[in-house]
């Protein structure tokens, strides 16, 4: 698929690895509604792609419902076919995640990090998707984690909102299948972003986790979605283990026994 003015919905634009893949989907000659909480680097991020000859809109959000939006899944969806005149693609990367005992996490973060993580991007599907089946055309694309498909002691709730985004992806393609519109699904390994704060980067270089650089993962998910692919692992032997986990679940637990407890040094001190 030619994403050369496609219209493009993208969450979390203005962290992670948002930045890089809005500025790659430009240059592929999309069309961007960029969804960020932050306003000032939203509207910097567009004012960029928009000075080198791309386009770019805002939407600003943090997505809780209020009195005056209480749906604002819905309003970003209808906010961006406005300003984009359709869309065609929406790509949830919107994300937050914690490297904590479960035990010290709090309820008030335990919910935030699945309304972010696996109730937003289901809403933001449900928004758009009359209009794709309208349309008779379209993608849905869902930016997973290898650890949506192994738990991994100290991501208990990450791990946990990303198993729910890998089978609410899989479900939907499968209900859609004699649609037109498609439903990708892709597993980066840990990526090199500010998400890891100081003990996850320490634990991550303890354990010799490796960690792809964002332009590396960016660019897989381009392929990912230029070639309409039902789910994508990045990177190896991760990609292998999230197989293989899913078949021999104990043989995993066994190989990260030693991980584990390097793991837990960091996570205790930091706690």
């Amino acid at each position: 698929m030619n994403l050369n003015g496609k219209n493009i919905v993208l969450t979390g634009a203005a962290g992670g690895i948002g930045q890089p893949l809005a500025f790659a989907l430009s240059k592929k000659g999309a069309k961007l509604a960029l969804v960020d909480r932050d306003q000032a680097r939203i509207e910097i991020l567009c004012n960029k792609i928009n000075q080198s000859g791309g386009s770019a809109i805002a939407i600003v959000t943090d997505f809780q419902a209020t009195e005056l939006n209480p749906d604002p899944a819905q309003t970003v969806i209808d906010q961006a076919s406005k300003g984009l005149g359709s869309v065609d693609i929406l790509i949830n990367s919107a994300g937050v995640l914690d490297f904590t005992l479960f035990e010290k996490q709090s309820t008030a973060r335990i919910a935030q990090m699945i309304h972010i993580n696996t109730v937003i991007p289901i809403q933001l599907a449900r928004a758009l998707l009359p209009k794709l089946l309208a349309q008779n055309s379209g993608q849905i694309v869902n930016i997973g984690s290898i650890f949506g498909s192994i738990g991994f002691p100290h991501y208990a709730t990450y791990c946990a909102s990303k198993f729910a985004l890998r089978g609410f992806s899989q479900a939907l393609r499968r209900e859609l299948v004699d649609s037109k519109v498609s439903v990708t699904y892709i597993a980066p390994r840990t990526i090199k972003t500010p998400m890891n704060n100081q003990a996850a980067s320490a634990m991550l270089a303890a354990t010799k986790t490796a960690m792809d650089d964002p332009q590396v993962v960016v660019a897989h998910i381009i392929k990912a979605i230029e070639a309409k692919k039902s789910e994508h692992y990045i990177g190896q032997p991760e990609s292998f283990f999230a197989w293989l986990n899913g078949v021999i679940p104990s043989a995993v637990s066994i190989g990260l026994k030693k991980q584990v407890r390097i793991a837990a040094k960091f996570v205790t001190h930091q706690n």
